[in-house]
């Protein structure tokens, strides 16, 4: 095995992985399917093979025949910032805590200010890093229940899954115990002693983020409870559907099983035609009474149906309406103005106002819109300075062409 090389500064890595930003780009967008063919790679390298030589003598890519793909470390790295991995990280949890302990001894222990100000120091990023990677944990135990529930296909496998997924449930939740746990027992010994406003606040936070991921977990235990229910119904159901299938494959289904007398038994009305109930008149009525002798004249004019009568057809269209007509609007040329407004070395508002190129007839109001207009839409071409000037009612600016000297 080739001896790997290391980057020396952060700096260089930062630079190695920017060069190659399309290749690791594409990489990690097809992780999953783990064929990435290196022909592939070597054209997304910015210097082709000499770049995925680079790549895998410092540890960032593979070869794997005739693919490539992300080292591990990388690929974690990647997915841990993005929140998009699916691995629940619980064994990183237990060796927070285990540090955590370690740090506080230390603290107890050491003498020396300096030092003893750094295990502090350390007690407070191991405390936050424990809430922060149990918050994580849970958001992806979630995000990796509801995701095997709808996208695993195969039943025993699916079930698997969600027992598996329902142990690392337990797992953090026994590490938010033994959290808990270590913050009482040290209460005495440690967060007395060294408790300051920064500690305090955090150990607070801590304790709260853990008491709401703790009720996070218990609502993912009914709901895999349900999931898990869910399959055994379905399971159930598709071995009773396939039994019944090969029953009528061999035309035994109606001698071995009571099929007919459950379907008699049963009254699927929502696979009835819906019923209308029709109000239908009299016939004594349409007889008898003069309301019902104009319903029958009226029936029989055609006028029970409103759309029918003539008086509401419209008329037809004239010859005049159907020759086609143009309308022609009269509108200022905003960059017509603009450009001999930059031509004349005159404020902008002075300038509008007082310009006499104008093609139709422009009252002041429309001549406060253009200057508007033009401020607006031309502000990079243009210079605003600090003065107001005031006319009238009206407060401006004073705004020059941004070439021209005030």
């Amino acid at each position: 095995m080739d001896n790997l090389s290391h980057f020396h500064s952060l700096e260089e890595l930062i630079r190695a992985l920017d060069r190659e930003r399309k290749l690791l780009h594409a990489l990690f967008q097809d992780r999953k399917k783990l064929s990435f063919r290196y022909d592939l790679a070597r054209d997304l390298a910015s210097k082709k093979d000499e770049s995925i030589e680079f790549l895998r003598r410092y540890g960032v890519i593979r070869e794997n025949t005739d693919f490539v793909e992300l080292e591990d470390v990388y690929l974690k790295f990647f997915e841990d910032v993005l929140e998009v991995n699916e691995e629940i990280n619980v064994a990183s949890v237990k060796e927070s805590i285990g540090n955590l302990n370690n740090a506080i001894d230390y603290y107890l222990s050491e003498n020396n200010p300096s030092r003893k100000y750094g295990y502090l120091r350390d007690v407070k990023r191991i405390l936050r890093n424990i809430a922060l990677t149990t918050l994580r944990n849970v958001i992806d135990l979630k995000r990796n229940i509801d995701n095997t529930y709808k996208n695993e296909p195969t039943f025993a496998i699916k079930k698997k899954k969600l027992v598996h997924l329902d142990e690392k449930r337990k797992d953090i939740a026994d590490l938010i115990n033994e959290c808990e746990r270590v913050i009482d027992e040290k209460q005495t010994t440690f967060f007395m002693i060294a408790m300051d406003v920064q500690l305090k606040d955090i150990v607070t936070d801590v304790k709260l983020q853990l008491r709401e991921v703790y009720h996070n977990l218990l609502e993912l235990d009914r709901q895999i409870i349900n999931y898990l229910n869910l399959i055994e119904y379905q399971n159930r159901l598709l071995q009773k559907v396939q039994k019944l299938k090969y029953l009528r494959d061999q035309m035994l289904l109606d001698t071995n099983t009571d099929i007919l007398a459950k379907l008699q038994m049963r009254n699927p009305i929502w696979m009835e035609p819906r019923p209308r109930y029709t109000l239908k008149v009299s016939l004594s009525m349409l007889r008898n009474s003069e309301e019902g002798l104009k319903i029958l004249k009226d029936f029989a004019k055609g006028k029970s149906n409103s759309r029918l009568k003539k008086g509401n057809l419209a008329e037809p269209l004239t010859e005049d309406e159907l020759t086609e007509q143009q309308q022609i609007l009269q509108m200022v040329d905003i960059g017509e103005v603009k450009n001999a407004f930059m031509a004349s070395g005159d404020n902008l508002f002075h300038f509008v106002m007082n310009y006499s190129g104008y093609r139709i007839k422009m009252d002041d109001e429309a001549k406060l819109v253009l200057f508007c207009q033009i401020a607006s839409q031309y502000l990079d071409e243009l210079q605003v300075g600090d003065e107001y000037r005031q006319q009238g009612e009206i407060e401006y600016p004073i705004i020059y062409p941004l070439t021209s000297s005030n």
